[in-house]
């Protein structure tokens, strides 16, 4: 009887001090412990509070044995007063051998002593501490241990017991430094390689880039290259772009071409991109499968080689643009002749006309009227040859082209005589354009004409700091080409008659005997353009040309 009687006291103090360790736990409970375990136990504590509905004292006991992480108690030399199962369990050690062995007895030197001192030093100052330390199982194998250790104050707040608490969690942090160390791996190879790569969301976000497409950021500066990608791509593909896009398609090698402006030369990518979907790892989609949408852009530079090309392509171009030049000369030298010839041979024909009524009014033919018709007619003959002497225009295919490549062309070659007239050149292009069905030499000889008018001018008149603009604009279903420069620029009662046959505003020194800007707006014309001298612009002159954009069913 008084050994029962000492059995209840000893195992009653047992479990009033796990009570109070447990309620010390639960201010800052360690991980796995499982949610519906602190709940009984917070209710068991709490029914012990309150009489009438007190839980077993012996559900304290058992809630610890049954626990799956590792408990034990210790007195305050950390001498092991008891263990639960799942102690023996993480450790090797048998409770019954564990028992009134100290915990440092588990400890291993690979834990450096500055984590033993924090721990001593946070349960001096009777607060818990939970930190990693290396253990020994009883075989000598060595484990991660997340260990949670708590002081537990008797009535006087003072430490009586220490309450541990484990788990090993090596297999979690292998995986976790697997996952990491291939993150980084990926992430180095990635940021390594010679390609633009974006890892984009669902709403066009760049969640993920390499160190090309960061410079390639510093290149366009305010704009996000992915946005200027996605707007070329997505223009290109029309509605491919959205079957792809719900279908986890992919494209590759499409070349798209960026002009940054200014003295900077074009820069040209062969893009490729893949969608692929990727589960939610949130909480909330645990249970519930959901997917997120992700867009992967690689895009391999490819100016170098454009550059090349190009380069072949101007020394072509060059000779093709000085045949033109010559062609046009003819041309106009030839159409400036006929203009010429045709003032005086109304004249004639006039004259012939009045010889003839007064002919027929004597009844008797008039010598000068013969002659005079004679001649006429081999003056309408010599006419004729010299139109059909006129050489044709050479036809062009009309194919979907870029107006920032054929600017850029036109500038090139207009390079040397730019720099011989001191012209400061103000190059702002769209960075990517929509294409213009063309013809591309005609759009050439355009621009080309517009630039010479501009150049001509400013030396002309002697304009300090001659400097020449251009711009273009994508517009919504127009392409707009803006050419200005700081000249003398055309008085507003002129301006109406630029386009007339043989109008010009040069001195009579300086006039030649061309076409003006008859052949401009004829080409314009041509591509079912539209051209306009800019009347607000007042410092000079402005032409803005506008084209319609290729309709997607053209291409």
């Amino acid at each position: 009887m008084i050994e029962n009687q000492s059995n209840n006291q000893k195992l009653s103090f047992r479990l009033h001090n796990l009570a109070e360790a447990i309620e010390t736990l639960l201010a800052n409970p360690p991980a796995g412990i499982s949610e519906e375990m602190l709940a009984l136990l917070r209710e068991a504590i709490s029914n012990g509070e309150h009489g009438e509905h007190a839980l077993p004292p012996r559900l304290f006991y058992e809630a610890v044995e049954q626990a799956q992480v590792a408990i034990s108690i210790t007195d305050l030399n950390a001498t092991i007063l008891y263990a639960n199962p799942a102690f023996e369990r993480v450790t090797g050690y048998q409770v019954d051998k564990i028992v009134g062995l100290n915990e440092a007895h588990l400890s291993d030197r690979k834990t450096p002593s500055i984590v033993y001192k924090t721990l001593w030093g946070r349960l001096s100052q009777k607060k818990p501490w939970t930190g990693m330390l290396i253990n020994r199982r009883e075989n000598g194998e060595r484990y991660l241990a997340e260990v949670t250790i708590a002081p537990v104050l008797n009535p006087e707040g003072e430490p009586s017991f220490y309450l541990g608490m484990h788990r090993d969690v090596t297999e979690m942090h292998h995986l976790e430094h697997k996952v990491k160390s291939q993150k980084a791996l990926i992430e180095s190879v990635v940021d390594a390689a010679p390609v633009v790569i974006a890892l984009l969301d669902e709403h066009g976000r760049v969640v993920l880039d390499n160190q090309e497409y960061k410079k390639l950021v510093g290149d366009l500066r305010t704009r996000e290259p992915a946005e200027v990608f996605l707007a070329a791509i997505q223009d290109e593909l029309g509605d491919k772009w959205e079957t792809l896009k719900n279908n986890d398609g992919s494209f590759v090698d499409r070349e798209l071409r960026f002009d940054i402006g200014g003295k900077r030369l074009p820069r040209w990518f062969v893009c490729s991109g893949t969608w692929f979907q990727e589960r939610d790892s949130s909480a909330d989609a645990f249970f519930e499968v959901r997917k997120q949408s992700y867009f992967l852009l690689v895009a391999k530079e490819v100016t170098d080689l454009k550059r090349q090309q190009e380069e072949m392509k101007m020394n072509v171009l060059r000779t093709m643009m000085a045949e033109g030049e010559a062609v046009e000369n003819m041309r106009e030298t030839l159409a400036g002749a006929i203009h010429q010839f045709e003032g005086p041979l109304n004249m004639i024909t006039a004259a012939v006309g009045m010889l003839e009524r007064r002919a027929e009014t004597r009844g008797e033919p008039d010598p000068l009227c013969e002659a005079l018709q004679n001649a006429l007619g081999s003056a309408e003959e010599a006419i004729e040859n010299l139109r059909r002497s006129i050489p044709a225009f050479a036809e062009e295919p009309v194919v979907p082209t870029n107006l920032n490549e054929i600017l850029r062309d036109v500038l090139t070659i207009s390079t040397k005589r730019l720099l011989a007239q001191g012209v400061v050149v103000d190059w702002e292009p769209a960075p990517v354009l929509p294409p213009v069905l063309a013809r591309v030499g005609r759009l050439r000889s355009l621009f080309k004409h517009l630039m010479d008018n501009a150049i001509e001018a400013m030396r002309d008149e002697g304009t300090k700091a001659p400097e020449l603009k251009i711009q273009t604009l994508a517009q919504e279903d127009t392409v707009c080409v803006i050419v200005q420069d700081n000249g003398p620029g055309i008085p507003e009662q002129l301006r109406f008659r630029v386009f007339e046959p043989f109008f010009t505003t040069k001195s009579k020194a300086n006039r030649g005997a061309g076409l003006g800007l008859t052949t401009v707006q004829d080409v314009v014309n041509l591509h079912s353009g539209t051209i306009q001298l800019d009347p607000s612009y007042t410092t000079g002159c402005r032409f803005i040309v506008q084209f319609p954009i290729v309709a997607r069913s053209q291409e």
